[in-house]
């Protein structure tokens, strides 16, 4: 018996993908905002510095989270752009 992968839309470019290559960010009942883990309502983004921009410019994460995020939130993903972008030019 196969397991369906479970698809979420990106906030930004609206592809639906397999939610393990997408980055959660999570409002939770506190009204903090986190990267990954807890519950609470959530917003999907695709690993890509354009969907992060994207995200920035149009503020699609307060959109999708009913909130607003913090700066450091949004430092937390693009420091994870830069690592995994690092990650890959040493790769190759």
């Amino acid at each position: 018996m196969s397991q369906h992968p479970i698809l979420r839309r990106c906030v930004a470019c609206r592809q639906l993908l397999d939610r393990r290559s997408l980055w959660r960010v999570i409002r939770d009942h506190q009204d903090g905002v986190r990267v990954d883990g807890g519950m609470g309502r959530s917003a999907y983004l695709c690993q890509r510095e354009a969907c992060l921009e994207e995200a920035r410019r149009r503020k699609r994460l307060q959109k999708a989270l009913r909130c607003q995020v913090p700066d450091d939130v949004l430092a937390a993903l693009e420091q994870r752009l830069r690592n995994a972008t690092d990650v890959t030019a040493e790769a190759n």
